[in-house]
């Protein structure tokens, strides 16, 4: 597959403005929300093949279970979700005006926007871009996807599949790096969403600022675990590993730290590496091990490493071979680690790791656990894991994230009717089911008058009303 040209950065306003214009041309109703919805689950669900090898390509290596559980099968459970429920989600809300307009009443209309800009990340490159996409559409807006440039034949791939399915007029694909990225932020969108990192979130909400575009940012953070004393340690470990080395941890909602009582922390450190070696074995010949997705961040990853070494800390790598270090430089391929009792200034709980290093923190009592969790930033998603009701509810009491997982990881995200979403450097609005249907409208407030005009409150009977309500605020 070759690799696509850019985009002309001076293509895009000319892009966007005929989106727009077609939008207002003719708003999509339902039959055509429903149509497009249709055709795109279809079309997807015949390349599926061909998006597992343009992912599997541009990772160097990624499980194809990984690739249809995380990608194929959330966009089609997604699609099929909105398609379930459009007409309802469609339909005008009934709200009450009180007793003081009566008898007027009173509707909240889901109305779409116009052209929704959508800047996709490279991790879940398909997922990432469908999913808010298809709500975008069931919303009945136009759409322009600006994917990822570090996923380029992915990137590719979703230019291909949207020509096949929607006119140009109503999805458009721009193809390049960060300075078309630059430039795609600061169009006057009618909304803008970005999934990406909490450094770059922050210039698409600063480029989307003079046009006081709407954004919806989807970044990410530390996400914690927190296992309390009276959770199983084997339990505990198997899913934190899945949470941790899904896509060997390039996942904004995975654990990136566990927090674990301090008698059982060894426990937990040898459970993990059993879960290691029962997952992955040889690792170099493991198919579902999936690769870092370029050298830079590969880089990173070993300078956090490189780092806790330098501090004395407890590195343990269980696949550790320094004879075949090179050759899994080369192929990006970074052996999984644990590192044991970082200090807050380690670069690895100065950062959101985003790779497969996950370091194990103990406790002596559930509040400095909490204590832990809130001294950084408030994170994407958290993950406590305990039997006793009233622990789980003081930590979700105690600390707030973006969305939880109890006594697992990473399934809230699946979860159509909750939303999606992080709050301050964690991100801001949601996505999702209806919650992304919602942010992709207009919530339009109606509000209809009853053959009462409002002159007509200050006369009999009303006037006496009106009094009676003044003597009543007064007291």
């Amino acid at each position: 597959m070759d690799i696509p040209a850019d985009t002309p950065i001076a293509d895009l306003a000319a892009t966007r403005e005929r989106l727009r214009t077609a939008w207002q041309a003719r708003k999509p109703d339902y039959a055509q929300r429903r149509a497009d919805l249709i055709r795109l689950r279809d079309a997807f669900r015949a390349r599926s093949a061909e998006m597992d090898a343009a992912i599997r390509a541009d990772f160097g290596h990624r499980s194809s279970h990984e690739n249809l559980l995380s990608e194929a099968m959330i966009v089609l459970a997604e699609i099929d979700h909105a398609l379930a429920h459009l007409r309802r989600w469609m339909k005008p809300r009934r709200a009450a005006v009180g007793w003081r307009f009566w008898p007027a009443r009173a509707e909240i209309r889901p109305e779409p926007v116009g052209v929704v800009g959508i800047l996709s990340p490279w991790n879940y490159p398909v997922n990432l871009a469908l999913v808010p996409l298809a709500s975008a559409i069931a919303a009945g807006n136009h759409v322009y996807l600006k994917p990822s440039e570090h996923t380029p034949r992915t990137s590719l791939f979703l230019r291909d599949l949207l020509a096949d399915v929607f006119p140009e007029d109503r999805v458009a694909v721009a193809l390049g790096g960060a300075e078309l990225g630059a430039a795609f932020s600061a169009l006057p969108f009618d909304h803008l969403l970005f999934t990406g990192s909490t450094a770059v979130g922050r210039k698409v909400m600063a480029a989307a600022a003079p046009n006081l575009t709407p954004v919806t940012l989807e970044l990410g953070g530390k996400a914690p675990a927190l296992v309390c004393p009276d959770y199983p340690i084997e339990r505990a470990a198997a899913r934190i590993a899945s949470g941790k080395w899904f896509n060997a941890g390039q996942t904004c909602i995975g654990v990136d730290y566990v927090l674990v009582d301090a008698a059982r922390r060894d426990e937990l450190v040898q459970a993990l590496l059993a879960q290691l070696r029962a997952r992955y074995g040889d690792l170099g010949a493991s198919r579902d091990y999936t690769r870092i997705i370029n050298a830079s961040q590969y880089a990173r990853l070993a300078s956090y490493l490189d780092d806790a070494r330098q501090r004395g800390l407890q590195v343990i790598e269980p696949f550790a071979d320094p004879a075949a270090q090179a050759q899994r430089q080369a192929e990006r391929l970074f052996p999984p680690a644990l590192v044991v009792e970082p200090d807050p200034q380690a670069q690895v709980m100065q950062h959101e790791i985003f790779g497969p290093i996950l370091p194990v923190i103990s406790y002596r009592s559930l509040d400095e656990a909490i204590a832990r969790i809130n001294a950084l930033d408030r994170p994407l998603a958290l993950y406590p894991f305990g039997h006793d009701r009233a622990q789980i509810d003081k930590i979700l009491a105690q600390t707030l994230a973006g969305g939880v997982t109890v006594n697992d990881t990473l399934l809230h995200f699946g979860a159509h009717d909750l939303p999606f979403g992080g709050i301050g450097p964690s991100g801001i609005g949601a996505i999702h089911g209806r919650n992304g249907f919602d942010t992709f409208s207009k919530l339009l407030p109606v509000f209809h008058q009853r053959r009462l005009a409002a002159s007509d409150l200050l006369k009999p009977p009303y006037r006496g009303k009106i009094d009676a309500m003044i003597r009543w605020l007064a007291k």
